[in-house]
């Protein structure tokens, strides 16, 4: 008798959008958006900006996993977006998990993308898209930050395949793109000092904003204090009537990788410094 074929195994499907405004004075939900895992959840602020939670109800990702998210930030306007906890990319059987990110700010506007840290298990095999269009006048602070295992568990991603792929417009212009793609052998590649120096945790943030090159030595000073341990850099481009901040930190662990990134968004992130979420 032959065998029956095994059931396909259900799989993760989620997508979130969310819309604000400038009115009354305040940045104020106008629209609001969620299927599947995706689920969106907005804390009670005095003032600007509007801050958002992103929730994956299915505790994580694996292989032939989507989800997505589109925020749209309309003129004036000011949101804060973050995540309720790390996002977790476990081991794939088939396929990868894939997560795209779509970022729209009108003039004005000002946004700032705050997921805490995306923690990648050994043989997890993940693609993480980011789109952002900024108008001519509009500014971000985008931060997107990776743990290769979790040192306190004894975990360590060693194989598996991790992308990380940024586009960033503005007025129609590219003014920053890139892919970091590593695998199949990650510990390996990570090792090389023209990856990651043996690192374990990674993150990139980037500011657009008139007032990015008066935050490039501040900003260097975080980075480069040995007192707390880890490396990175900062450097700053003038683009168009604006200009551009890129910082990039590595650490042995979470841990270390946080002692500097806090302080960093804190600085980057100007008056409205972190989320509440991520003080807890």
């Amino acid at each position: 008798m032959a065998v029956p074929p095994l059931p396909a195994a259900q799989r993760v499907a989620g997508l979130g959008r969310l819309l604000c405004g400038k009115s009354g004075g305040r940045t104020r939900l106008r629209r609001l958006y969620q299927d599947g895992s995706a689920k969106i959840r907005l804390p009670a602020v005095q003032g600007d900006p509007l801050e958002a939670v992103l929730i994956n109800t299915a505790g994580g990702l694996t292989g032939g996993d989507r989800l997505g998210w589109t925020i749209e930030v309309g003129a004036d306007a000011s949101a804060c977006i973050t995540t309720q906890a790390c996002e977790k990319v476990y081991r794939a059987a088939a396929d990868r998990a894939e997560t795209s990110v779509g970022l729209r700010v009108a003039p004005g506007g000002r946004i700032a993308w705050l997921p805490q840290e995306t923690i990648v298990f050994n043989r997890a095999a993940f693609a993480r898209r980011l789109d952002v269009e900024l108008a001519r006048d509009a500014e971000a602070l985008v931060l997107e930050a990776t743990l290769f295992g979790r040192l306190a568990m004894g975990e360590r991603a060693v194989d598996g395949s991790f992308h990380d792929r940024w586009r960033v417009h503005q007025d129609g212009t590219l003014i920053h793109a890139e892919d970091f793609r590593v695998g199949p052998d990650i510990a390996a590649t990570l090792q090389r000092r023209a990856a990651a120096g043996g690192a374990l945790a990674i993150a990139t943030l980037l500011l657009v904003s008139p007032q990015a090159e008066n935050l490039l030595e501040p900003a260097r000073a975080i980075v480069g204090d040995p007192g707390i341990g880890g490396w990175g850099g900062a450097s700053f481009l003038s683009v168009g009537r604006s200009g551009k901040l890129l910082a990039r930190l590595c650490a042995s662990d979470g841990y270390q990788l946080r002692e500097r990134l806090v302080p960093l968004v804190e600085l980057l992130n100007g008056r409205a410094g972190l989320p509440k979420l991520w003080s807890l």
